[in-house]
């Protein structure tokens, strides 16, 4: 759509909006206009202050004496979520906040339960969620419980909840993280559904492609201020990443192949497999390399390398690290022979968010530090979290902050710079750029290319296929808990990304 002309009212003004937490100022003088049928993409690394900003406009924070926000030309009240949400402000969070013990339909109308005779109309909840469901091509029942769904299936109870709330603002953090391709086509679709009704969609992503696909204008947030939009006669990657990081990056990042660093084999895994959600994967993996896995959300991915992590336990099949075979039973035993494993949900099964980035570091190897008498050394563990903080670029004042603290793409960091205290052989990275800015992003593919030039093995799992191309020295491919092929660079010295789509989606059989 057209940009609407500055004559028309907006549906929502935020006008000088500051917010301060302590000493530190999150958001600083931040004004915002969004109109009604049209998606505003607000982009930032992360820390920028986008998520301070919409927490702001949900009402869970109360924003600093000075700004307002207009809500069709009339003042909302702020600090109170019950009536952003009753203005029609639904915001769905980057973290998920669903409750898993409840059903879908539960979750969908939390809060604003049809009710008959005072009492809470369950039968009413499930047929009104069949069709919002439906609409967003969901293949779970209103009666499922949510803890037994996936991410990307919980992703789309959110969704649906927003939609059962007849927001006329959206607000779509990362939304399509843990979605499927199919699953995000169809998030699209529903998108331009509701802007044909007139409702607003705010959408947070460092996606690129998807800002090119939605957009209609991009605003953009550094180090807490705003610093300006475009519309989408004006978008192109290099002003978006000059706006969002305050400096030219030439160009994305792109692997150069030297196929003389491959060394020895430092990884054999035959026949691995639990019978259901992994089935007979055989696969090798060289010192030196960087090596892909791709394959559809539910493929069996996050499960075999779990499995090899001992995360997970097999029934079948065995795993061998330069040539002498292992058992692994438990994580710590895969870290006594050189496996590390950085997870995709870093704050859920990942990192301790109430403990400090120092403690965080050296937790894998507190018994290193150890004096005579189970004493800690804290000397070597401030030291080694000195160097990490410095190694991988983690900005923060004090390794005693703690981690919960620190936006995505330092907390990301800080976990990897965890996984690889212990100085591992073979590193597994699970979806290691899910939620991190594009600056971020960046640095981590250094990290990456650098840690595969010291000779460690390492195995990247992830959703983005540009990622996983650029990144990656071949690629193997999983469907059904099947690797089902191996990609390799062409004659251009490129891996192509039809070939992994093909076998993706099991329109092929061969690479």
């Amino acid at each position: 759509m057209a940009v609407p002309p500055t004559s028309e009212t907006p549906l929502l003004e935020m006008r000088g909006i500051s917010k301060s937490f302590g000493a530190t100022r999150a958001v600083s003088d931040v004004s915002l206009t969004v109109y009604a049928s049209e998606t505003l993409a607000l982009m930032g690394e992360n820390g920028a202050g986008k998520s301070t900003l919409m927490k702001i406009l949900s009402g869970a924070y109360t924003p600093d004496a000075g700004g307002e926000i207009l809500l069709a030309g009339r003042a909302l009240s702020t600090g109170n979520p019950i009536a952003s949400r009753a203005s029609g402000i639904a915001v769905i969070y980057q973290e998920l906040s669903l409750a898993p013990n409840l059903t879908v339909a539960q979750n969908i109308f939390l809060g604003i339960e049809p009710r008959r005779f005072g009492v809470t109309d369950n039968r009413s909840m499930l047929e009104r969620s069949k069709p919002i469901l439906q609409q967003l091509g969901a293949t779970f029942a209103p009666a499922d419980r949510v803890s037994k769904l996936s991410l990307g299936e919980r992703q789309i109870v959110e969704i649906a909840r927003a939609l059962a709330a007849d927001a006329r603002i959206i607000v779509m953090d990362e939304p399509t993280t843990s979605l499927t391709s199919r699953e995000t086509e169809r998030l699209f679709e529903v998108i331009a559904a509701l802007k044909q009704r007139g409702i607003a969609v705010i959408y947070i992503s460092h996606r690129m492609e998807e800002i090119y696909r939605l957009a209609d204008r991009v605003s953009v947030l550094r180090d807490g201020k705003y610093v300006g939009t475009l519309t989408r006669a004006d978008l192109s990657a290099e002003r978006l990443i000059s706006m969002m990081v305050g400096r030219d990056l030439t160009s994305f990042y792109k692997k150069v192949h030297d196929h003389s660093r491959r060394g020895d084999l430092a990884l054999s895994v035959k026949n691995l497999g639990d019978g259901a959600r992994v089935i007979d994967c055989s696969f090798d993996a060289f010192k030196g390399e960087v090596l892909g896995i791709a394959g559809l959300v539910g493929s069996g991915r996050t499960e075999l390398a779990r499995m090899i992590f001992g995360a997970d336990a097999k029934s079948s099949g065995s795993v061998e690290i330069e040539g002498r075979k292992v058992q692994v039973k438990s994580p710590r035993e895969a870290l006594d022979v050189g496996i590390a494993y950085l997870t995709e949900d870093r704050k859920g099964l990942g990192l301790f968010l109430d403990m400090s980035i120092e403690q965080n570091i050296n937790i894998s190897v507190i018994a290193h530090d150890a004096r005579r008498g189970g004493i800690l050394n804290s000397i070597r563990s401030g030291a080694r979290a000195e160097a990490a903080v410095s190694d991988f670029s983690i900005r923060t004042k004090s390794t005693a902050v703690n981690v919960g603290s620190l936006s995505g793409g330092n907390q990301q960091k800080a976990l990897i710079a965890r996984i690889l205290a212990g100085n591992p052989r073979i590193v597994f990275l699970d979806e290691p750029t899910r939620g991190v800015d594009v600056g971020a992003k960046s640095e981590i593919y250094r990290i990456i290319d650098e840690l595969a030039a010291t000779g460690v093995a390492v195995i990247v799992i992830s959703s983005d296929l540009p990622e996983i191309i650029g990144i990656s020295d071949r690629v193997l491919v999983m469907r059904e808990g099947r690797i089902v092929g191996e990609v390799v660079p062409n004659v251009s010295d490129e891996i192509p990304q039809e070939a992994i789509m093909a076998l993706s989606t099991g329109s092929s059989k061969a690479a």
